[in-house]
């Protein structure tokens, strides 16, 4: 994997392969740069651009820092961003997805922006994590990093038993389980963090945001606000699939993306 230093001075891990315009990947909560392999988008991608996979801090070969805020994750991003010659594509899920959102006010090296339910709480909804920060703080002291991502995947990310087994029986669960300790200043992070919609009303990079029809509507109501906010954005839902459509449908998420970047600006 190849590094970049991020403005903190923390090396940032990312896998370039394939051929083609710059796109970035970047991955949500308890996940590392080899998510995007589950379901083959990562190598389907590769086929038509050059793929930029990140590492986000404390997580695979990516470093870390002994203070954190939300804003170093946004300035990672923009780092890789920054470091690639030609204008990118930049694409984040979930938490990954706001981070992106963050660097995209951080970086003039975009092209095209693509957020797959950034997490942001809007209206009347809040992101209600705390008992979860503490639970999952009190199992990391003992060590038992499995169970904090369990508790963390079936109360935060409210996955279903029959999904929790697919985690559990993905290449990638051991890493998961190495970096579990970040997930509760990550989530605390983003329960502070406040959307504010006019800091994006001159953001005119092309954006395309992607919402699950089976999201919970916390998910839903934020994707619709942050398309909202944005002047040059316009919303695509996957119908009939939830969370993570790059897993579900990634044969469809792989055409939205790449349809997406081969129109012109």
């Amino acid at each position: 994997m190849e590094t970049v230093i991020s403005e903190d001075g923390t090396p940032i891990a990312y896998e370039r392969i394939g051929s083609g315009p710059p796109l970035v990947l970047v991955h949500g909560s308890a996940d590392l740069h080899t998510f995007w392999d589950l379901a083959g988008t990562r190598s389907a991608f590769a086929e038509h651009c050059t793929v930029y996979a990140i590492d986000r801090r404390g997580r695979g070969e990516s470093g870390d820092a002994a203070e954190y805020e939300l804003e170093r994750e946004a300035e990672d991003v923009a780092a890789v961003v920054n470091a690639i010659d030609d204008p990118v594509t930049l694409l984040g899920h979930s938490s990954g997805a706001l981070y992106s959102l963050e660097a995209a006010l951080r970086t003039d090296n975009l092209r095209k922006l693509i957020l797959n339910e950034p997490p942001v709480a809007v209206g009347d909804h809040e992101l209600n994590v705390e008992g979860a920060i503490t639970e999952m703080r009190g199992l990391l002291e003992d060590g038992e990093h499995e169970q904090a991502l369990v508790l963390f995947l079936e109360e935060v990310a409210q996955l279903t038993p029959e999904e929790l087994d697919a985690a559990r029986s993905a290449p990638i669960w051991k890493d998961m389980v190495n970096a579990a300790n970040t997930l509760p200043r990550e989530l605390q992070a983003i329960a502070e963090y406040e959307f504010d919609a006019a800091r994006f009303v001159e953001m005119t990079t092309p954006t395309l945001v992607l919402s699950g029809g089976e999201s919970p509507p916390f998910n839903k109501d934020a994707t619709e606000a942050v398309t909202d906010a944005l002047p040059n954005s316009r919303l695509v839902t996957f119908d009939g699939h939830a969370h993570e459509p790059m897993n579900t449908a990634p044969d469809r998420f792989v055409d939205e993306v790449l349809t997406f970047i081969r129109e012109s600006n």
